[in-house]
Formats: structure tokens, sequence, C-alpha cells
């Protein structure tokens, strides 16, 4: 099997390395960012993986490097988090490093054994272990959202109002522009079914993201809109430049 990332031995555990798990992933925020915003999805220390120092990599020396020893089932879970075509391969790849390892650990001898192995490959504990799978994906899709996801969804709703603004060449007072945000807002809401934005799962990300590039104000808003603006009585028009 190809080592894409290399795996260690500890204490009878297969590890890996978090900043070269880091560095396959081609993950642009730094290491020691990057590595306590994936800790704090609810993993523990010595018991999901192990923090230790390195000597710095700099000709020059200097100050050691912290890197953590993650347990294999903590290095899959952080590689489904980053929804990337690397996360995906590495996670792959950490599965089939551990069906491997399993098969070494233990190897059938006696007939009963080899009847359990039989069974363990058999269509019925296949369809078992997908069930198994979809209830992680499940628990992983009901996760709040990211920050760094948050923060993206939050841009682009301002840059979606704005556009919109820009496009339409509008002159809008502070609230004709704040009626905009709450129109996007409250789609946004319905579509993703939460109440504020702050409760966005982790499943919700691409259907408010589709949402957003699609946008546009309800008739009812703009209407009320037209209704805030200073324009002379009878004029139907936004005010534009």
């Amino acid at each position: 099997m190809d080592q894409l990332i290399k795996i260690l031995k500890h204490d009878d555990e297969m590890v890996v390395s978090g900043r070269d798990l880091h560095d396959f992933l081609e993950v642009d925020t730094p290491y020691r960012i990057w590595i306590q915003r994936m800790i704090e999805y609810g993993f523990h220390e010595n018991a999901d993986y192990i923090s230790f120092e390195q000597k710095s990599t700099k000709p020059q020396g200097g100050r050691p490097q912290v890197d953590h020893a993650l347990k294999l089932d903590m290095a899959k879970e952080i590689a489904m988090i980053q929804r990337t075509d690397k996360g995906k391969q590495a996670r792959q790849y950490f599965i089939r490093v551990q069906k491997a390892y399993q098969k070494q650990v233990h190897l059938p001898e006696t007939p009963e054994e080899k009847i359990h192995l039989l069974l363990e490959n058999s269509d019925q504990v296949n369809k078992r272990v997908e069930k198994i799978d979809t209830r992680l994906s499940k628990l992983e899709d009901d996760q709040p959202i990211a920050p760094g996801e948050y923060s993206y969804i939050s841009t682009r709703v301002k840059h979606a109002v704005n556009g919109y603004i820009d496009i339409h060449h509008l002159v809008l007072n502070r609230k004709q522009r704040g009626m905009l945000y709450k129109d996007i807002s409250r789609g946004l809401n319905e579509v993703t079914g939460v109440k504020t934005r702050t409760q966005l799962r982790k499943k919700d990300f691409d259907t408010a993201d589709e949402f957003v590039t699609n946008w546009v104000p309800s008739t009812a808003t703009l209407q009320i809109i037209k209704q805030l603006s200073d324009v002379p009585e009878g004029q139907t028009e936004l005010i534009r430049r």
C-alpha cells in the first residue's frame, strides 16, 4: 500500500503526525491555529491525541515546534471535516490502513474463526457497516457549522446585498438597507430550517451557499423599501443613482 501519509506506532496504536496531515491536506491556515480548531470538534488530549515537541526544521535552529500524534479515528474525522478532495483521499487511506492492520493483528486459525471472518465479509455485515457510516455522517452533518464556514456565509450575505444594490444603482438609507438584510436572512433561515444563522449545521452549508448565490429580494420587501424612501408622493421607483 502506497504510504500517502506516514503512519507511526505509539503504545500499540497507529498514529499520524498532525503536521504531516496538515501538509497533505494543503490547509492554508497556520498549523497551530488549524489544529486548535480541529480539537474543538470534541477531541480530548491523551484519549484522541498526544501533544509533543520536535526540533525546529530551520537551519539556524529555534524554538521546538509543537506537533500532535493523532489516532487514526481522529485523523479520519478531521479529514472528513475538510470537505475537500484531499480530505476524502486521506480518510479513505486511513480506512485502508486500519483494515490492513486488523488483518495482521489477528489471522483466523480455528474453523470457527474462519467462519467468523467470512461472515464479517458478507453482504449483511457490509450493509451494517454502511448503516453505521450513515449514522456517523448524520451526526457529523448535525454538528454546528465551523467558525470559518459561518464567517464565509456571513460575508457572502453582505456581498449579495451590496451586489444587488450596485447592480440596480440604488441609493438607500440605513432602514432600507436593513430591510434587504432582513429579507435575505429570513429566507436563509427558512430554507435551512433554523431560527438564527448561528444555528446553521454542517449539512446546511451547501444549501445556504446556493440560496445566497440566487437570492433576490421579495416583492413585499421591495414595496416596503419604496415606502421608506424619500421620493415625492406618487413616485413608484426606488431612488436610483
